[in-house]
């Protein structure tokens, strides 16, 4: 850990709480950060138990949108850097055959480059990652690695805050990245299924398939769900992975 990294970035981090009259909390974290590094978005996305996937913050609904589409799915960088624990740079090049979906979505919106930084507490326990979005292709110094490891260290420490199941992590090293989706999605999966004749299993896949095919987020196709709005039929537009 760089000590004065991290003493700079709990720094900014208050100071921007303070400006905004608000508690140092996530979002304002967040806001420091990405004022600090000069990104153009910043996601937030927590795992608790190694299974469960929550966006935890997001800067903008573009950067929601870049979270959830990795959810939706089930791939992207944030995976890559809770599972190897370390930082995980990526080009968005649609073409390359990496995260297709995901690489597809951050190109529609905009996005050139994703930082991946595992958000670590204890003895370098991962319980989520943050992603830095920048619409350039510009590089990261080592400094800027650095800078952007005690944000995370920070906001790990202030997701342990707001999302106390988070202390219960398991000790062992992950093997698999996290699966599984938010409650509501879970339970939107059992409606659909019961009202379809489906398995649970057939329902998820298509509730993926309708958020990719039509641009919606998955909590969104939830909700619609359970409220009596939207019945899923088999869709043909299912995402990859």
């Amino acid at each position: 850990m760089d000590v004065r990294q991290n003493t700079a970035a709990w720094r900014r981090v208050v100071e921007t709480a303070s400006a905004a009259e608000c508690p140092v909390a996530l979002p304002s974290a967040v806001t420091a950060c990405v004022e600090d590094v000069g990104a153009d978005g910043l996601g937030v996305s927590l795992i608790s138990s190694g299974r469960i996937r929550t966006v935890a913050h997001a800067a903008d609904e573009r950067s929601y949108r870049l979270e959830d589409a990795q959810l939706v799915a089930g791939e992207g960088p944030c995976t890559e850097a809770y599972l190897q624990r370390r930082i995980v740079e990526a080009e968005v090049q649609p073409s390359s055959g990496q995260w297709p979906v995901f690489l597809r979505t951050a190109g529609e919106l905009g996005i050139r480059r994703v930082v991946a930084v595992p958000l670590l507490v204890g003895n370098n326990v991962p319980v989520g990652a943050m992603d830095v979005y920048h619409t350039t292709h510009a590089l990261l110094s080592a400094a800027d690695r650095a800078r952007l490891e005690a944000y995370a260290r920070i906001l790990a420490l202030l997701a342990l805050d707001t999302h106390p199941a988070l202390i219960g992590w398991k000790q062992a090293a992950p093997e698999t990245g996290p699966v599984g989706y938010p409650p509501i999605v879970h339970q939107a999966a059992g409606a659909a299924a019961e009202v379809s004749n489906v398995t649970v299993a057939e329902a998820l896949a298509r509730m993926r398939a309708h958020a990719f095919s039509h641009q919606q987020l998955l909590k969104d196709i939830a909700r619609d769900i359970l409220a009596g709005q939207l019945r899923l039929e088999e869709d043909r537009d299912t995402p990859p992975g």
